[in-house]
Order: C-alpha cells, then structure tokens, then sequence
C-alpha cells in the first residue's frame, strides 16, 4: 500500500520515549505525526482546532494506560461525538490491557497493538487504517454533494428521481404518478440539470455512491 502522505496521525501516550519512537517510526515511511502526552491535551487541541469532523484522513495511536483521562475514556468521548470510525482508533496495550482493548474494538477500535510490538506491522495497521478513514471522508463528502444538488428540488421531482434510479420508463412513471409522460420528461430533464448528469446510469451511480 502507498504511504497516505496527506493525513494526520496522533500518537497520544504519557511516556515520552514512545511518542519519540512512534513518530521516528512512522517518518521512517513518509507517515508524520502530532504527539500528545495526554488525553486531555489532544481532547482540547481536537475541539479547538479541528471543529466537529476531521477534513482529511485521520488515525489515532492511543496509550490504553495513562494519569487522568485514560485511553478508553477518550475513545468513549470520540464515540459520543461519532468520530471513532472517521479517526480509526489503535490502542497500544500492555499484555494487563489486553482484554480492554479487545473490548474496544468490538466497540468499533480499528485495531490494538500489544507492546512490545512489531514497527512495521504497526505501520501497516496505521496506512490501512487511514484508507480506511479516507474512504468514510470520500462517501461523506459526496453524500454532502448529493445533498447539495438536490437542495432546490420540487418534491414531484424527487418523486420522478427516485423512479429512474428504480429503472421505469416515463410510461411507467407516469403510470405510477398519475401524471402525463410529457410532465415526466420534464421533470426527468429537470433532474437531469439538477444533478448534474446526462444519464439514468449517472444519476443512479451518483445517488448510490459508485464512479460518476
């Protein structure tokens, strides 16, 4: 997999010289990172300078054990704010810490890496974890797009949308709305302008997500 050079990586731990190996570790393979010694401290850099969504791929290398806050407890405030899944969450675990973590990815944790743990296994946990993040960014930002060129369009319209995407013929979807094939074409024409597409097959891939 290609390094994701446009992301951000955390690394949140309380121990100095893990943030310093992660972040060697990582710039080892054109990943860079911000360190935090706390959860606290990330908590309050994230809501003051990243607002309520990352705008860009995301991963989070999080100490389960830490004074004050502890790991789950920011992975629980992440969940609450449905940031877990746009942020995958590692946790790195000492061997006592196992069960939590396997807890928490049950509860949506991308991963957990047990110390001492392989630096390139890691790596590769960490770039998947990103593409993973990307993609959820992608289908966020074209279902805002959909939502956008839909933001002006009549009901009837919509109505006609939905029936296109579902395959029917203007004889049929005027069947359906009790409605003259003519006033169906123009709608479908309408739609079309709207959204920005010159097909059934792009308005449908557009609507579902798939390529434009």
């Amino acid at each position: 997999m290609e390094p994701v050079i446009d992301a951000r990586i955390f690394i949140v731990d309380d121990d100095a010289s893990v943030r310093e190996a992660l972040a060697w570790l990582l710039r080892s393979r054109r990943l860079y990172s911000e360190v935090f010694d706390s959860a606290e401290a990330f908590q309050q850099q994230f809501e003051g300078a990243q607002g309520p969504a990352p705008d860009q791929a995301c991963c989070l290398l999080l100490d389960v054990r830490m004074p004050g806050m502890s790991g789950l407890a920011l992975f629980n405030w992440l969940i609450e704010r449905q940031l877990h899944q746009a942020i995958p969450v590692i946790f790195l675990t000492g061997h006592g810490d196992v069960p939590t973590a396997v807890d928490a990815v049950k509860r949506g944790a991308f991963d957990f890496c047990e110390k001492p743990f392989s630096g390139n296994a890691l790596v590769d946990r960490v770039e998947q974890a990103l593409a993973q993040s990307a993609l959820l960014l992608q289908a966020r930002r074209q279902a805002a797009r959909v939502r956008a060129l839909q933001a002006d369009m009549t009901e009837r319209e919509r109505d006609v949308m939905r029936l296109v995407v579902d395959g029917l013929p203007n004889k049929l979807i005027a069947d359906r709305l009790d409605v003259s094939i003519r006033t169906v074409e123009v709608h479908r024409s309408r739609v079309f302008d709207k959204m920005k597409v010159k097909s059934a097959v792009e308005l449908a891939n557009l609507l579902r997500g798939g390529p434009e």
